[in-house]
């Protein structure tokens, strides 16, 4: 407790401490009564005493330097989980893990993966003036914006974008129904003229 107030790391164990609760569901019945929030892990190299130091705290956990488990150290797949290393575990990573000049003693034929970037810092390459120079200008988008559809049978207009040819079959037909009108209208008063006056 003395080491972990030293390390600022006692919160920790306080939030977890108010973070438990009982599990909603079927788990109460399975051995699983209650839910809480992780506390820091402990990773250790040489046990003088450690577990037993740690081992009645709330949400600390131990793991072994050698015995490493993904799901311990960044649990739900999120990294930043708070770990504290002992001197001793953290100088024997180099042994296990080996580095880009040694290969590992302990993993037989394990290499550490090298960044495939020298500079991570993508946003600076990408609007560096070099990069800007060597591009081609932002292309247009190929497709047309969204027209709102229209009925041509209904629209004129919309009936001569799609058929030209339409335009002179419009004007026929309403030239043809203004002679059919006129002729109307002219056979309408032939025929109330020859009507005597007194008949009307």
């Amino acid at each position: 407790v003395a080491l972990l107030t030293k390390l600022h790391a006692h919160k920790d164990v306080d939030r977890v401490k108010r973070t438990r609760k009982l599990r909603p569901g079927k788990g109460k019945l399975r051995n699983r009564r209650h839910v809480s929030r992780l506390g820091p892990l402990v990773v250790y190299a040489e046990d003088n005493g450690v577990t037993r130091a740690f081992r009645n705290l709330p949400g600390v956990e131990l793991a072994h330097v050698s015995r490493l488990n993904l799901l311990r150290l960044a649990p739900g797949g999120h990294l930043g989980r708070f770990i504290i290393w002992t001197k001793s575990a953290f100088l024997k990573l180099d042994e296990i893990f080996g580095t880009y000049q040694k290969a590992a003693v302990q993993k037989v034929g394990y290499h550490l993966p090298r960044s495939v970037l020298s500079n991570a810092d993508i946003q600076r390459i990408i609007n560096s003036d070099d990069v800007q120079k060597a591009l081609r200008p932002k292309a247009q988008p190929s497709a047309l914006p969204y027209r709102h559809k229209k009925n041509p049978l209904r629209n004129l207009r919309e009936m001569i974008r799609l058929n030209p040819y339409q335009k002179s079959i419009t004007r026929r037909a309403l030239l043809v129904q203004a002679e059919r009108a006129a002729g109307k209208a002219e056979f309408v008063a032939k025929k109330r003229a020859a009507v005597p006056e007194a008949k009307r």
